[in-house]
């Protein structure tokens, strides 16, 4: 692993009563934020972020979701259950608990986004505030596709074809692909992306297991994930929501983000940022200052009790 990213932070490999071993990196001291990645990456994304997180007062976990970075990559099921996000959020809730923390704040950028919302739904009682970064709600997306969302995120259509097609066609060139992901939707030019950081997503992404398993992650998407969804429809996310977004980016674009959002939370806030869809890395001074102001109040709240 990259340690050179995340100065003062420990690494570990903690293996869930499933038997999946989730890569978690572990830093700072206070009340507990748990930080979610998305596709192509792994937590290094979070580099610039959650040292500012610890420095404000928090703990910082960042793990690799399962199927990414250093986390295991567990075979998939016909049912494409084995991806959806409610066992991937599943894996994060018995993280947590592991590390002892049975409540926590919760921030997940891209696909880290997606698996919060579950946690959410599915573990209300663990999560005291959550923020999705640039996404909009899966079944939003697929319900309100038009020509520009499958030019714009074609991905999300040609990942979920069967197996072994789109695994193929990534592992001839897997890092050319990887880096092509980033320069489609990254805004503020390649020089914003870690060197470390990106040698880390190339290093995954290099495992044919890794593509095969992420492929997984958008198949489920596209199957068991609206099935879940569409069962919960009725529900809203009751705890604080924050929504970030990059203007620059598709869901900026497409969507009015905070007001999709309010179809599933009951009380959300938000703002766009001036970038495209890596808040993390394209404007981690900005993300990280809303976190922490949003995270705060929790924080100050806990504190009066």
């Amino acid at each position: 692993m990259t340690k050179a990213l995340f100065e003062g932070f420990e690494e570990k490999r903690i293996v869930l009563p499933t038997g999946v071993a989730i890569h978690a990196r572990v830093g700072g001291e206070g009340p507990p934020v748990l930080l979610l990645h998305g596709y192509p990456q792994t937590s290094a994304c979070w580099h610039a972020v959650a040292p500012k997180l610890v420095a404000a007062g928090f703990k910082v976990i960042a793990p690799d979701l399962r199927g990414y970075g250093a986390s295991d990559r567990p075979s998939s099921s016909s049912d494409h259950m084995t991806y959806s996000k409610r066992a991937m959020a599943s894996d994060q809730i018995e993280l947590m608990l592991q590390l002892g923390h049975e409540r926590f704040c919760l921030a997940g950028h891209d696909r880290g986004g997606r698996v919060a919302h579950r946690l959410a739904l599915d573990h209300p009682a663990a999560v005291e505030r959550i923020a999705v970064l640039d996404i909009a709600p899966t079944a939003t997306m697929y319900a309100n596709t038009d020509r520009d969302f499958a030019t714009g995120y074609y991905h999300w259509f040609f990942l979920i074809q069967p197996s072994p097609l789109p695994e193929k066609l990534i592992g001839a060139d897997p890092e050319f692909y990887l880096r092509s992901k980033l320069a489609a939707w990254g805004k503020s030019g390649s020089e914003v992306f870690m060197k470390e950081a990106v040698a880390e997503y190339c290093r995954a992404f290099r495992d044919p297991a890794c593509i095969a398993a992420t492929c997984e992650d958008y198949r489920a998407a596209a199957s068991i994930d609206l099935e879940h969804d569409l069962a919960d429809a009725h529900r809203r996310i009751e705890m604080p929501l924050l929504v970030l977004w990059g203007t620059k980016g598709l869901v900026g674009r497409l969507y009015d983000v905070v007001s999709v959002w309010r179809e599933k939370a009951s009380n959300v806030t938000g703002r766009g940022l001036s970038v495209g869809h890596f808040l993390p890395e394209e404007a981690p001074l900005e993300t990280a200052e809303a976190l922490v102001e949003f995270f705060w109040e929790h924080r100050q709240g806990r504190e009066n009790d």
